[in-house]
């Protein structure tokens, strides 16, 4: 270990506060391919609608993916952290 491991490690954590912690703790214990699945799942069903002519819902059904995707982004960052000892929800 270097000198400035622990002083880069220390930059990097930073104090949460007591929702988005509890958020986290909730969040990090749903699989990140579960996201993933939603999104694919909402775009086929956007594309059933879209083929069955309800173009509004369809849309409306087919914005939700880009959402599940970067929530699931985030679940996976926030989950490498804790797995690298950035954090200590665990």
């Amino acid at each position: 270990m270097t000198t400035t491991e622990p002083m880069q490690k220390q930059m990097v954590q930073k104090e949460e506060g007591r929702i988005t912690t509890k958020i986290e703790e909730r969040t990090g214990r749903i699989p990140s391919g579960t996201y993933l699945g939603l999104a694919i799942g909402s775009m086929a069903i956007s594309a059933g609608c879209m083929l069955a002519g309800k173009k509004q819902i369809a849309n409306f059904i087919g914005q939700w993916a880009p959402s599940l995707l970067v929530i699931g982004l985030y679940n996976k960052l926030v989950k490498l952290e804790h797995e690298l000892g950035y954090g200590d929800y665990r």
